[in-house]
């Protein structure tokens, strides 16, 4: 099955929650969606039998510097295809539902969007830093981070020799 008659299936099922397919030459197309449906949308590719996607591959936080973002890829060993998720989330407020009891994966995967991005899963049951320590401040990965000179007396300056 090809991404556009996912797109199609996803369309007919949760229509105005599915806001766009990207179709790429050079990448995998892939499907924008609502960040609150996104629970629904993942348990219905999930569920589906025709769809049956038990596997999410990677689940990635991303900064478009105008918003924050979360990709999904999903894959379905019974049917041998692929898609790809993608959600654009407010960059002031970044909070969706999370996906971690669609998936098992998710659960590390959302850790680490948290901690480098800080985009809050809504309903995770575990959701603290899982590379930084809990009194970092900021999220490494934005592009508006900016690196502390110093963290509890340690020099954290880059050592460029």
């Amino acid at each position: 099955m090809q991404t556009k008659d996912i797109f199609s299936n996803l369309k007919s099922k949760f229509n105005d929650s599915i806001l766009e397919l990207v179709e790429t030459p050079n990448t995998d197309s892939y499907i924008n969606v609502e960040p609150s449906a996104i629970k629904d949308i993942c348990m219905y590719l999930r569920d589906t039998p025709e769809l049956k996607f038990d596997y999410m591959g990677n689940l990635t936080g991303m900064d478009y510097k105008d918003s924050l973002g979360v990709v999904y890829h999903l894959y379905s060993t019974m049917h041998n295809h692929n898609t790809v998720l993608k959600v654009k989330l407010n960059r002031e407020k970044p909070e969706m539902p999370t996906v971690e009891r669609v998936w098992k994966t998710a659960n590390w995967h959302e850790r680490e969007a948290y901690d480098m991005f800080g985009i809050c899963f809504e309903g995770h049951p575990d959701l603290e830093r899982i590379l930084c320590p809990e009194d970092w401040v900021g999220y490494p990965l934005r592009k508006d981070y900016v690196a502390p000179t110093e963290w509890h007396g340690i020099d954290a300056t880059p050592n460029m020799k």
